[in-house]
């Protein structure tokens, strides 16, 4: 770290002496924040020299179980890491009632190159591949998340929460100005601690779900950045639903009768000036046109870097704004890669294969290597899709969660861009966490065989 890195850390205490702890953490492969509490003396030694955490905590799966077949547990003796501060993540937790900062963590190894299997690693590489080739990534990433009655939850049995009236919605009313009324003390808490980190919270939408929402986060010229705000973003809306009385989730498919979350990337390439290179009218631009052949080329062995729990393959569904075959189009969201409407000058796509349970930096690290990859082969993605693409696109994607991480198993395409290490940190805790989800019994099998079996 610089002197400049450690600059930050002595100029936030200084202008918030409140502040009793910091919540420095990484995300792990699972998209999980994992970390330490530290005091406001140990913040400057952090810049300086970074923290230590076990190599495990690369390892786990989804309910924090260590995977032992990715090699980072006891082959490594379960060794520390070093983990150094993220440069501009340094920011209030606002829902916390304790005064509390946040800081943003990744690994590096003792040598002092960077840990394989740290995802935002990962948005890293890519991101240094693009601009070798004179590209420059501009992202923004959208959220969908629900709110969740907290009692009907804890009881197994999820409904929307009702809002400020007590009215409790429970018909679809995509965009209904009423709803964001309702919730409107948790959406305004939620938009003044976006403010108080430094977050570019946009557009609110009620979307379409009873308790379903999206806020729209801005673009951004650094993908890191991009990645780093959706992160910070989830945290925020789970601690300011706590403070309401909600549970947010982020889950893909938590209501099997309406809509799942997404994650949708949208990307375009700037050149060293920062213009936008996808810039023109209509087709015209064979720069984008490439990018989303390699979306396109990529997206069946990538579905398990945009899907990576088992619930994640209940919101693939056809109508249902999610995808079941590549294939693009022209301002038309029933197709998974959409190219926006809009003055040329603003042009850029739309992926909304993710679901909102993905990690944002391995969702966004598969976008931009498909991006490249088109590029650098001059992908041509065929026509465009017009009108229902659910009617036209033959479903062709991995429907469930041991077919995705077989393609993605058997890709050359995510190794050679992400990282061959990484990806086989990836697939190797995916793959045991899902024989253990597949071995254990639920209910439904014994409403439906236990008796007639």
């Amino acid at each position: 770290m610089t002197a400049r890195d450690a600059a930050e850390a002595e100029a936030f205490l200084a202008a918030h002496p409140e502040i009793r702890q910091i919540e420095a953490f990484l995300t792990d492969p699972s998209g999980v924040q994992r970390g330490k509490i530290l005091r406001p003396e140990e913040l400057a030694g952090a810049y300086r020299h970074g923290r230590p955490l076990p190599c495990s905590i690369l390892s786990l799966d989804i309910t924090g179980a260590d995977v032992e077949e990715t090699g980072l547990v006891w082959d490594e003796g379960d060794s520390d890491r070093d983990c150094r501060p993220v440069p501009g993540t340094l920011t209030l937790a606002p829902w916390l009632d304790t005064p509390t900062a946040q800081l943003v963590l990744t690994s590096y190894e003792k040598d002092g190159t960077p840990t394989d299997a740290d995802p935002r690693h990962a948005v890293a590489r890519i991101k240094a591949a693009l601009e070798a080739a004179g590209l420059f990534p501009v992202v923004a990433i959208e959220l969908e998340f629900y709110l969740v009655d907290r009692e009907a939850m804890l009881a197994g049995r999820p409904r929307p929460p009702s809002g400020k009236t007590g009215f409790r919605q429970s018909q679809l009313q995509a965009y209904l100005l009423q709803d964001l009324e309702d919730f409107s003390p948790f959406l305004d808490e939620v938009y003044r601690g976006a403010e108080v980190m430094g977050l570019p919270a946009r557009t609110l939408i009620s979307e379409y779900a009873p308790g379903q929402f999206e806020i729209v986060l801005g673009h951004q010229t650094d993908a890191l950045r991009a990645a780093d705000d959706a992160v910070l973003f989830k945290r925020l809306v789970k601690g300011v639903a706590e403070r309401h009385g909600y549970v947010a989730t982020f889950m893909a498919k938590p209501y099997a009768a309406w809509s799942g979350s997404g994650m949708h990337v949208h990307a375009s390439l700037a050149d060293s000036a920062g213009s936008n290179l996808f810039a023109g009218e209509g087709e015209a631009n064979s720069l984008l046109k490439f990018a989303i052949g390699g979306l396109l080329a990529t997206m069946g062995e990538s579905i398990a870097m945009f899907a990576p729990n088992a619930n994640s393959y209940r919101r693939f569904r056809r109508n249902s704004y999610a995808p079941v075959g590549p294939a693009w189009g022209i301002d038309n969201r029933s197709v998974p890669v959409r190219v926006t409407a809009g003055p040329p000058a603003s042009r850029h796509l739309e992926q909304r294969v993710a679901g909102a349970d993905a990690n944002p930096y391995i969702a966004l690290a598969t976008v931009l290597a498909g991006m490249l990859e088109g590029i650098e082969k001059q992908l041509d993605p065929g026509a465009p899709i017009i009108g229902n693409g659910y009617e036209q696109i033959e479903p062709s994607l991995p429907a469930s969660w041991p077919d995705a991480l077989a393609a993605a198993g058997a890709s050359d395409f995510l190794p050679r861009r992400l990282g061959e290490r990484f990806v086989e940190v990836y697939l190797a805790i995916k793959r045991a966490e899902s024989e253990r989800f597949f071995a254990e019994i639920p209910d439904l099998d014994y409403s439906l065989y236990l008796r007639l079996a």
